[in-house]
């Protein structure tokens, strides 16, 4: 059920067409929700493999420039290697010599790197477009290079990376094997290359050397964070395209290593931006969602001027339903129509009809079964002492008895009496609606010890424990005789539960801000569930054998005559506490009048 609090905190339900409306909006908004989802991620994953395609586009166009460079080199390193005044120059094994004649040559070769060593790997010469690689490491990086069965190799030094391509010098025919020294010439991946190579793929490039980024056309952001994306050992997976987020913007980026067999690995990764790519998904998300808003509002227009077609007898049926529930069984509901809400509204009639008769009958049958009810527990508590007046004036009438006998059977028949003339003035204060209340101001105490002087009166119950306990003056303005047989009503039925020899009653009196409190306490076995419920509605009885159940009944009226209230604050097995509560009235309450 559709429902809302207001800032009242009222619950304010909601109409059908409301609820129509409103299911309809919802329906709508979850289908469009569900086709942006659906849709951008489609397009979503189509962008990504298309991006994905071109990537391995741009690796393959990588390849093949990659191919070409290395097959130049390779002929321009040959051609270097016989040149007859290089042969001449390395005869010299002279560094000094070879280095400063090696310059012209250099200049021929076209290349970033240039080194010269004799036959063991010792540098002779070396020559650098900037500066980069010392003559120390290069000897170093010549040595690790000369056992390798390769064409090309990659040098890193001075945050420089190239691509170096060996030839060896020979005396002669090489087939001789008289050997001079090695030729070096190297291509560095600077940062025109890397631009030349990211405008043929139309990417972003990021080459790298192990673990260090060595050059990439990325933003300085976007290339600091790509970085610490590389230095992760989880990244360094040559597989397929990886999503990766760099400055704030998504790319998708594959990897492919330039030196599969040799660590450290010289990798290229090529980017290319996710986010540029799929800018359009936004003006298709904005398109989606202004149809889904016209869709809706079209609907809800719909459904407004359609559902009043069968909301005007639904209205009349709702209508019917609360004259019904205020006890109109004549309100009409009749409905032209022959579709569902003619045979519900037919049905409904029927149903109240019904209603109206079956009420009529289970009046007549509580008011029959209420009369019984009653009929039969007074006849009960009246045949006792009415048999015992009988019994007795019958004695009364031999003449053979004694004073004394007869002063004792005048005691019989009178409390018979008096216990008819209780029975007829407990039904005569539970008939009264509101009795006028003679209220005199004093001690509630003093009624409580007048009502156990009443209990104790009777044999059977001298043996009980009654104590009393007051917390405060605990005085009020009440009617002193009423309140006594409150009390007494409710000591006698704790002293008919509570066990002979050690029952225990404990009175408790304490004065509060909402008056005097009485808490009647006992060590009984409890109040039965089955009537702890209906314990002060009248003729509710359990387990007695003489009594019409009344007694509390009455004692709840005259409390509640006071403007009290009378209850049972907790029961259970040796413990049953009943609470009543007489207010106390300040000057000016109404209450005083009565």
């Amino acid at each position: 059920m559709f429902a809302e609090k207001n800032r009242r905190g009222r619950v304010v339900r909601l109409r059908l067409r409301t609820k129509l409306l409103l299911s309809l909006a919802l329906i709508s908004s979850g289908l469009t929700c569900a086709t942006l989802w659906m849709v951008r991620r489609s397009v979503r994953i189509q962008l990504r493999n298309e991006i994905a395609e071109d990537l391995r586009n741009s690796v393959a166009v990588f390849g093949n420039v990659q191919r070409q460079r290395e097959v130049g080199l390779t002929r321009s390193a040959e051609l270097l290697a016989n040149l007859p005044s290089l042969k001449a120059l390395m005869t010299t094994q002279d560094a000094a010599t070879i280095q400063d004649a090696s310059a012209d040559i250099w200049h021929l070769a076209s290349s970033d790197l240039f080194v010269l060593a004799n036959p063991t790997g010792k540098v002779l010469a070396i020559h650098t477009t900037f500066p980069g690689i010392t003559r120390s490491a290069a000897q170093d990086l010549l040595k690790n290079s000369l056992g390798a069965d390769q064409p090309s190799f990659w040098w890193y030094g001075a945050g420089r990376l190239y691509e170096v391509f060996l030839q060896p010098i020979y005396f002669g025919p090489a087939k001789d094997g008289n050997a001079l020294g090695v030729l070096g010439v190297g291509h560095e991946i600077s940062d025109a290359v890397a631009m030349d190579l990211s405008r043929i793929a139309s990417s972003q490039v990021a080459f790298y050397y192990g673990k260090v980024l060595v050059v990439s056309t990325l933003q300085r952001e976007q290339e600091s964070d790509f970085a610490n994306f590389v230095r992760d050992a989880h990244n360094f997976s040559v597989s397929g395209p990886k999503e990766i987020r760099l400055g704030g913007e998504e790319f998708l980026a594959t990897t492919v290593e330039l030196t599969p067999s040799v660590a450290p690995f010289v990798r290229l990764s090529v980017l290319k931006s996710f986010d540029k790519a799929a800018v359009f998904l936004g003006a298709l998300n904005r398109l989606l969602l202004v149809l889904g808003l016209i869709a809706i509002l079209a609907g809800g227009v719909l459904v407004f001027f359609i559902s009043g077609t069968f909301m005007r007898p639904l209205a009349r049926l709702v209508g019917g339903v609360r004259a019904l529930e205020k006890g109109d069984f004549a309100y009409p509901v009749a409905s032209r129509s022959g579709d569902e809400v003619a045979e519900l509204t037919a049905a409904f009639e029927r149903m109240r009809d019904s209603l109206q008769r079956t009420q009529q009958e289970l009046l007549r049958a509580e008011r029959l079964a209420t009369i019984g009810r009653m009929a039969s527990s007074i006849s009960h508590d009246l045949r006792h002492p009415l048999t015992a007046v009988v019994a007795n004036a019958e004695f009364l009438c031999d003449p053979k008895l004694g004073v004394s006998q007869r002063e004792e059977l005048y005691r019989e028949i009178r409390s018979a009496v008096d216990q008819l003339t209780d029975l007829v003035d407990s039904l005569l204060e539970f008939s009264q609606a509101r009795e006028s209340l003679r209220r005199v101001f004093g001690p509630v105490a003093d009624a409580v010890e007048r009502a156990i002087h009443t209990v104790r009166a009777r044999p059977e119950f001298q043996g009980v424990n009654i104590s009393v306990c007051r917390e405060g003056r605990c005085e009020t303005w009440f009617d002193h005789k009423k309140v006594e047989r409150v009390f007494a009503n409710m000591l006698l039925n704790a002293c008919e539960v509570v066990p002979l020899e050690s029952g225990k009653i404990e009175v408790k009196l304490r004065e509060c801000e909402s008056g005097v409190e009485i808490r009647i306490a006992d060590n009984g076995p409890g109040v039965a569930e089955p009537i702890r419920a209906k314990l002060f509605q009248p003729f509710t009885s359990f387990g007695k054998r003489n009594g019409i159940g009344l007694g509390l009944a009455i004692s709840q009226k005259i409390i509640c005559d006071h403007g009290g209230s009378a209850s049972l604050e907790s029961t259970g097995a040796g413990k049953t506490v009943f609470k009543l509560v007489l207010p106390i009235p300040v000057s000016g309450d109404p209450v005083l009048s009565n």
